[in-house]
């Protein structure tokens, strides 16, 4: 028992020097520090909503539609108030106003390249790709809606059903009867031909062209600019040969095609790809006349 009783003092000692209370001086040290702390995070604070007040941000007023939810199912207009950065479009603006404001905003968008063609949009008074469009090009409050024309079924997101009927109607894929002679010999295009229709194969069915057409408005058979463009692209290339030329000649020049159009150019003013589309049906008018002349 003697043997351990050193031990035991010396456990007791450390203990007591542990526990031992601060000093007047620790005390205003600590104090100090901690006085020092509050005022970093006041300042930093300060400095924060500072900022924030001074943070340019972006007005959008965006079309709210939603015959599912009884509330929603009256047109509306909802406002987002969208911090500014520079290179912002108005798909950026979509999704932060989606992600922090309102979760069940609705829209189309997909690569955000300009590529899909699925954010096509009503901005400010013009069909345009949201993914291409600048805020800083346009004036506020900027005003988003679904493209005209075309059924909505919710919010920005519209029917295109019909759109992709029409664009289905002129058969928009290669086709030919005429094949080279050799087995395996490719079937080759001129540079001067390839030229004549790089500009119709840069459509990406947005539909941006069909909304803005007073005449497909009015007229729900007419093919449409998208439609007849496709047309064009697959008309005038020399692969396909002349009888299946021939056949996409009579499926343009029926009483809904190409003879409806009334050049407005107003698809081609807003079509993304600038594609000349007004000039490609004006071409195929001509074709077609020149199709149904007969000399005997």
């Amino acid at each position: 028992m003697s043997t351990q009783t050193p031990t035991q003092t010396e456990e007791s000692t450390e203990t007591d020097a542990e526990t031992e209370v601060p000093s007047k001086g620790d005390e205003r040290r600590e104090e100090k520090r901690r006085r020092a702390a509050e005022e970093r995070t006041r300042r930093q604070a300060e400095e924060a909503e500072k900022a924030a007040a001074d943070e340019e941000t972006v007005e959008l007023k965006v079309f709210r539609y939603d015959p599912e939810i009884e509330g929603k199912q009256e047109p509306r207009f909802d406002t987002f108030h969208v911090p500014f950065t520079k290179g912002m479009t108005v798909l950026d603006a979509l999704m932060y106003s989606r992600d922090t404001y309102d979760s069940s905003l609705t829209f189309r968008h997909s690569c955000r390249q300009a590529v899909c063609g699925s954010d096509a949009m009503f901005v400010n008074g013009g069909q345009k790709l949201a993914c291409k469009t600048q805020i800083a090009d346009l004036e506020q409050p900027i005003r988003v809606e679904p493209l005209p024309h075309a059924e909505v079924e919710k919010d920005l997101v519209v029917d295109l059903e019909h759109f992709y009927d029409q664009m289905e109607a002129v058969e928009p894929y290669f086709q030919t009867n005429e094949y080279p002679d050799g087995e395996l010999e490719e079937q080759r295009q001129t540079r001067e031909n390839r030229e004549k229709i790089k500009m119709s194969t840069r459509c990406i069915w947005c539909s941006a062209c069909m909304s803005s057409c007073n005449i497909a408005a009015g007229d729900n058979e007419y093919l449409g600019p998208a439609a007849i463009n496709k047309a064009y692209r697959f008309a005038m290339d020399e692969r396909e040969g002349e009888e299946i030329k021939q056949k996409r000649l009579e499926i343009i020049e029926q009483e809904h095609g190409v003879w409806r159009c009334q050049t407005q150019f107003s698809c081609t003013e807003v079509c993304p790809k600038d594609i000349p589309l007004t000039e490609h049906i004006q071409e195929l008018k001509r074709e077609a006349v020149k199709n149904n002349l007969k000399f005997w």
